[in-house]
């Protein structure tokens, strides 16, 4: 089992800056150059609703912030829209000559508690911000997926783009959905095909599987995702060809003593000088930051 160092809280929520107040939810890494990496992640304003900003690293000093965007790159959707009450990162991607961001939509539910679906927002190069690609969800409600779609990580592969997301398989009461990792199929990376592919499913005890983080190796296909009985841990699985998964030991990233005391979720590794270091949440869904921990 591996062993880490924990640095703590690395991106804090801001009470100074309005779409932050509480919260720094979802880390997700964009590489800008060298050492340099952007940690996209949401924060909350006083109406609970999650905005899409970032902080940009130096993996050299991993446990310090350079810069954090002071206005946020993504708000909440219009009124009616799927994503009115709030987003969150879930993926960003280089393609050509412009930067795609997939992303959460959150909106209250009706008969239960919420409703979660995956969107697209995109900024071509020099272009001043993001605009939503649709203002319906990428991945909505289907046959095979009539309820919750969301948490989209894509990536591309020699046979086309790749989702693997987050979709319910049923509500087992108002405030207890019920969700595995499904995988999607695209020929551009915006319309997608969905046949109810399972990549990780439930093993006993456990009722959520959420943010799967996938990357290749150079030999195989790596995912993290965090697994949910009673409180979140963090787990991996590994596969040949990104399509048959098999859940390998757990990466030993463990509750702590501090913001992470209770519960550990939605984790993403960057390797530098060989060496993996970790974003992730901790208690609460965030409430306390991004904390970040360095792999011994």
């Amino acid at each position: 089992m591996t062993d880490w160092t924990k640095l703590g809280p690395v991106i804090k929520p801001d009470p100074d800056l309005s779409w932050c107040r509480t919260h720094a939810m979802l880390p997700t890494p964009e590489r800008v150059g060298g050492s340099l990496v952007r940690i996209w992640w949401g924060g909350r304003n006083d109406a609970n609703q999650s905005h899409i900003g970032w902080s940009l690293i130096d993996l050299e000093r991993p446990d310090r912030v350079l810069e954090t965007v002071l206005e946020p790159e993504l708000t909440p959707g219009r009124l009616g829209t799927f994503d009115d009450n709030g987003v969150l990162p879930s993926c960003v991607i280089r393609t050509g000559s412009e930067t795609r961001l997939y992303y959460i939509g959150f909106k209250p539910g009706g008969t239960t508690r919420m409703d979660l679906f995956g969107g697209l927002a995109i900024k071509p190069d020099g272009a001043a911000g993001f605009e939503r690609w649709s203002e319906a969800p990428i991945i909505e409600r289907c046959k095979v997926n009539p309820f919750i779609n969301t948490a989209p990580w894509v990536v591309k592969t020699p046979f086309g783009w790749r989702m693997y997301y987050v979709a319910g398989v049923e509500w087992v009461h108002k405030d207890l959905p019920r969700y595995n990792i499904q995988i999607a199929s695209s020929k551009d990376g915006l319309d997608w095909q969905r046949k109810g592919r399972v990549a990780i499913d439930f093993e006993p005890g456990e009722n959520a599987l959420a943010r799967p983080y996938v990357w290749h190796d150079g030999e195989n296909w790596r995912m993290w995702f965090a697994a949910k009985g009673e409180a979140y841990r963090q787990k991996q699985a590994v596969s040949a060809n990104g399509l048959n998964w098999t859940r390998i030991d757990p990466p030993g990233l463990e509750p702590g003593t501090g913001e992470d005391s209770e519960m550990i979720e939605y984790g993403v590794v960057l390797i530098h000088n060989g060496q993996r270091i970790v974003f992730y949440n901790g208690n609460d869904y965030g409430k306390g930051g991004v904390l970040a921990a360095i792999e011994e």
